[in-house]
């Protein structure tokens, strides 16, 4: 029933199955440990940008970036910690270096464990020792993300987490969603504005984070496409940020810990004591609406 297999190619990619719900993952350590593709009887859940993907100079556009130690940019892509300053470019750096396999299973489902150590790379723009642990686990018509993150430092370690994961969707028009906020921050004003579960999409683009959070469950629902993916989150998550570009036929709706530049602000990051773990999860599911 669950099965995982390896794709040679200039980056080798593991796929994993549930033959039984004709649902396949499409996962690629060495290139930020990024879900590239989800295809559910197939049909395809997210969107991958092939000629970025391809590029390694380029960050990806699509599939399930992973967004470490930052969600967001910095003013001037700069933080201070303990009067020193150091350099972080959007998103931080976990969703661009090598991730190894530590673990593979298809016990109860088809399980793959990834992991990030630091080193001299991340040290250099990040002064604290870490690992992270990352499982993607699909069953049936549902993707589970599980995460650890582990601080191997002597100090305190602060750090944001969250996932970006690119939604396929070529008619946006025909999207509705539920997201447990009544309110957008835009990213240019950053003013507060009521938000009523829509979005303009003649706007050029849209980036806006949804918060304060009533609930741990979000969606988004194609009528097109006759199907609704539901996003769960761990209490961490306290912000969904909605992006999308006009044009493209990808909407994001990204569960992130802490809002944009939260490691200069503290707002809402969370601080992981000495030698010491938290875990984390976020899980995507897949229904088909009634046609007619």
């Amino acid at each position: 029933m669950f099965a995982i297999a390896i794709k040679p190619d200039r980056y080798p990619t593991y796929i994993l199955s549930d033959k039984e719900a004709h649902s396949r993952l499409e996962v690629v350590p060495e290139r930020g440990g990024i879900i590239t593709s989800w295809r559910i009887q197939g049909q395809n859940i997210l969107y991958l940008d092939v000629e970025r993907f391809a590029n390694p100079e380029l960050s990806v556009r699509g599939g399930i970036p992973i967004l470490f130690p930052i969600c967001g940019n910095l003013p001037d892509n700069t933080y201070t910690h303990q009067g020193q300053q150091y350099a972080l470019k959007q998103h931080g750096f976990a969703r661009d270096l090598p991730w190894e396999v530590i673990e593979r299973s298809t016990d109860n489902c088809a399980s793959l464990t990834l992991s990030l150590q630091s080193n001299a790379e991340t040290l250099a723009v990040y002064p604290f020792d870490f690992q992270l642990e990352f499982t993607y686990e699909l069953k049936g018509n549902t993707l589970t993300i599980r995460q650890c993150y582990t601080n191997k430092s002597d100090e305190t370690m602060p750090f944001s987490t969250g996932l970006h994961p690119y939604f396929w969707a070529t008619d946006k028009t025909q999207l509705s969603f539920e997201i447990p906020a009544s309110q957008y921050r835009d990213r240019e004003q950053q003013e507060a504005y009521p938000f009523q579960n829509t979005f303009d999409f003649s706007c050029d683009e849209i980036d806006v984070a949804l918060e304060p959070l009533s609930e741990e469950l979000a969606s988004l629902t194609s009528h097109r496409r006759n199907l609704k993916i539901a996003l769960a989150y761990s209490e961490c998550y306290s912000t969904l940020v909605f992006w999308t570009i006009k044009g493209k036929d990808y909407v994001c709706l990204e569960p992130w810990s802490s809002p944009r530049n939260a490691l200069n602000t503290g707002d809402r990051l969370i601080f992981l004591e000495a030698n010491s773990s938290c875990e984390t999860w976020v899980e995507m599911s897949v229904s088909y609406l009634p046609k007619g």
